[in-house]
């Protein structure tokens, strides 16, 4: 069955086309497709994407970010690419529920009941990963990798869909540039996308741009705060109650 999507054009004129297997589509290197995120099949073309391998931009409860599937080599080394990224450095996946987190990380001394107070949420979870994470140009520096469940309809229609594998999320930035609240401040990165994904603005304030809390909740009992972000006071009252302490503290 063809689904319409939009493509963009100069000036904000709009025009409808019919949608193909990747192999089909003849994509201007400066248009890539531009859809609107709450359209009925939104979800369905953004998994599309993903499985042909592409990177595509899309919005989530904090910031506009960068995904592709996490465990495609061809993809991941795409997305670094794309975002001028050091190799070295990590980027999150993004998973559906506690269910996938628990399958692509060790979670095993986190109860269900911190993670419940966490997630979803503006919350990045650093934990050690399990095998099912098999990409050797994920994270190769590292043997954690940082968790997200994002409370956002879209991203988690996403996910829902294309559940193959998880996704890898970074915002939608060039490395060391701040992070966009709408798609046009990260429009020169748009020739290297296979789609974009707009839910128009998704916050005001230079505060929202600090995007996900990063807590690494790797070593039982402790854990240690790697980006302050948006939700630093609700993530350490809930470390707290659990009875967590901080890595910093113990010495």
């Amino acid at each position: 069955m063809s689904i319409l999507i939009r493509s963009f054009r100069p000036f904000g004129v709009y025009r409808f086309a019919t949608f193909k297997p990747t192999s089909e589509i003849m994509q201007s290197p400066s248009n890539p497709p531009i859809h609107y995120s709450n359209d009925k099949n939104a979800s369905d073309i953004a998994a599309h994407y993903i499985k042909s391998g592409h990177v595509i931009a899309l919005p989530t409860d904090t910031v506009y970010g960068l995904a592709c599937d996490a465990n495609n080599e061809i993809a991941i080394k795409k997305l670094y690419t794309i975002k001028g990224r050091d190799f070295h450095k990590p980027v999150a996946i993004c998973v559906r529920d506690l269910g996938d987190l628990r399958k692509y990380g060790r979670a095993e001394h986190l109860s269900d009941s911190l993670l419940e107070k966490l997630l979803p949420g503006p919350i990045t979870i650093v934990i050690e990963r399990s095998k099912h994470l098999s990409n050797p140009f994920l994270n190769p520096s590292t043997s954690k990798i940082g968790i997200r469940i994002p409370n956002f309809k879209f991203i988690q229609d996403l996910c829902n869909i294309y559940n193959e594998q998880p996704l890898a999320l970074t915002s939608a930035n060039r490395s060391s540039e701040k992070s966009s609240l709408n798609i046009n401040e990260f429009e020169s990165l748009w020739p290297s996308l296979g789609g974009i994904f707009d839910c128009g603005q998704i916050g005001t304030s230079e505060e929202r741009r600090s995007a996900s809390t990063v807590v690494d909740l790797s070593t039982p009992g402790l854990y240690k705060i790697v980006r302050e972000g948006v939700a630093l006071k609700f993530t350490l009252d809930a470390l707290n109650q659990h009875g967590l302490k901080s890595l910093d503290s113990i010495g």
